[in-house]
């Protein structure tokens, strides 16, 4: 693949909209409280509506084809998302469970929901094959990572209820299923399953607020990085290279021990090493948990994307035919 393509087409589109809003931050055009409503927009509809469209286009054979594709995203990235929150909790003595879980939000999850389909489609066309990675993933971090580590942080902070009882630990799983960007992925796998047909004129109602995902996105977090004071410090460094470095290497071997579908590997590889999940700072910020140090590990690990993300491409390339001709 052409690397100067993915330059040009994938990182300085997102650079240039990210400076953007990250220049509209700092003229005091937006805030951070315009940033959260955009991401709400972002999180509730146009993502939703992408993935949800995208995925009924698909065939259930296309859904048997990409099993692999379900299983290693989960066991690679909940792999790493733990190894983050058990390295944060024991090997940083200042840092409690509740700091260790925001940290396993942010540099054991990818931003998928921001930059899943901004980055994935110029590079690997418009296709539901690049709708399930972005849909699987994304359920991965929303349906299972947030869950967990809102879980992590309650157990942390023995959180109660009015009337002196712990909340359940069931209560972030319920919430996050009930988000859209968690369900209506799901609800269009059921659907391509039960081999229901999804009619051609429906998609254009969808089509025209799925279009704004990528762009606001990309728009609303150059402002949120606007709104936040950066620190780097030893943490925010080593959060950055378990995130940009260790998760992706983790499904490429992963995905070359268990002879995953060349493309969708790649694909995944490249969703994986996209930068941490700007869910975990929304969710640092309403806990008032690790808010610096998060903010300022997701701030280098976007600046560290531009090169790391043409690197994993070159190196997976470079992996899967040394794999395929047997060295």
């Amino acid at each position: 693949m052409d690397i100067s393509h993915v330059i040009l087409y994938a990182i300085v589109p997102i650079i240039v909209v990210m400076l953007a809003g990250y220049i509209s931050g700092k003229k005091g055009i937006f805030t951070g409280d315009d940033a959260k409503k955009f991401n709400k927009v972002v999180l509730d509809y146009a993502l939703p509506a992408a993935l949800f469209v995208s995925i009924v286009q698909a065939s259930r054979e296309d859904l048997v084809k990409d099993i692999k594709l379900t299983v290693i995203s989960t066991v690679g990235i909940m792999a790493c998302f733990m190894l983050v929150y058990f390295v944060f909790k024991y090997c940083f003595k200042k840092n409690t469970g509740a700091d260790a879980a925001v940290s396993a939000l942010i540099s054991g999850s990818p931003t998928i929901g921001f930059l899943g389909f901004a980055v994935l489609e110029p590079i690997f066309g418009t296709s539901p094959s690049v709708a399930l990675v972005v849909a699987i993933v994304g359920i991965v971090v929303n349906a299972i990572g947030i869950p967990v580590g809102l879980s992590l942080m309650n157990a942390s902070n023995e959180k109660t209820d009015a009337g002196g009882r712990k909340e359940s630990a069931w209560k972030p799983v319920i919430h996050a299923l009930a988000q859209p960007v968690a369900w209506a992925p799901i609800l269009a796998v059921v659907l391509v399953v039960c081999g229901l047909h999804w009619p051609a004129w429906a998609s254009p109602s969808f089509d025209l607020i799925a279009k704004a995902n990528a762009s606001m996105a990309v728009f609303s977090a150059g402002i949120t990085l606007a709104a936040i004071k950066i620190t780097i410090n030893w943490q925010a460094v080593l959060g950055s290279i378990m995130k940009m470095v260790l998760m992706p290497a983790v499904v490429l071997v992963l995905g070359l021990v268990f002879r995953m579908d060349p493309l969708n590997l790649k694909m995944l590889v490249v969703a994986c090493a996209l930068p941490p999940a700007f869910s975990g700072i929304i969710i640092a910020d309403e806990y008032d948990t690790y808010v610096a140090t998060g903010t300022s590990s997701l701030t280098l690990s976007v600046i560290l994307f531009i090169g790391f993300c043409p690197l994993w491409i070159w190196l997976t390339d470079l992996a899967i035919n040394a794999h395929m001709f047997g060295f």
